[in-house]
């Protein structure tokens, strides 16, 4: 997983609460496994119409924010169904981060999982931010937003923080983990030999 340290790129302003993961990637799409190709489906209900075409009036799909790296969002982003699609579909258009007053506890957690930084900032603050002309920087390793004259800091738990910054997903930090792992398994060889479970 590719670490996250310091972003800076283009926010697309989508103000509206309760963005739920059938808006972000609708069900006809989760048929995959592999995590490329999703970014063509990113809201696709709302970013095309009934023929495919793509709607003049969706954020995406307005220069410059084909090119949006960033995410500005309402309260409540990634509700609904657990489907890791939705982190997987925003990673692949090119989102990184996804600043938003609150956030699913089950699409955070996805997030880090994939590389996806959730900020949870006021929606006064989001607000300002959106009104910003060019680029604004998410900086991870003193977790503030900065653009224009404005910046904003934003709390993060440190095993989360060491997640993106180190870029282990979850294989990675078991193996990181390898010796301790050996070791216990060792111990409890020793302590509770009952317990060991033979396959032959």
């Amino acid at each position: 997983m590719e670490p996250f340290t310091t972003l800076t790129g283009i926010a697309a302003p989508l103000l509206r609460a309760n963005i739920d993961t059938d808006l972000i990637i609708p069900k006809q799409f989760l048929k995959t496994l592999v995590r490329s190709g999703l970014g063509q489906h990113l809201f696709h209900e709302v970013r095309y119409d009934s023929e495919g075409r793509e709607r003049p009036d969706f954020i995406l799909n307005q220069a410059p924010y084909r090119g949006a790296s960033i995410l500005l969002a309402g309260p409540n982003f990634g509700c609904g169904s657990s489907r890791e699609h939705a982190p997987w579909a925003l990673k692949d258009f090119g989102i990184r981060a996804i600043l938003a007053p609150s956030f699913a506890d089950i699409f955070y957690t996805n997030c880090f999982s994939n590389g996806l930084l959730p900020v949870a900032l006021s929606m006064a603050a989001i607000e300002t931010l959106a009104t910003v002309e060019g680029p604004l920087t998410v900086d991870l390793p003193v977790q503030r937003v900065r653009g224009g004259d404005h910046s904003f800091a934003f709390d993060l738990e440190p095993a989360r923080k060491a997640v993106l910054l180190e870029g282990l997903d979850e294989i990675r930090r078991t193996e990181a983990n390898l010796a301790d792992i050996a070791a216990y398994e060792t111990r409890r060889r020793k302590e509770a030999p009952w317990v060991e479970i033979r396959v032959h």
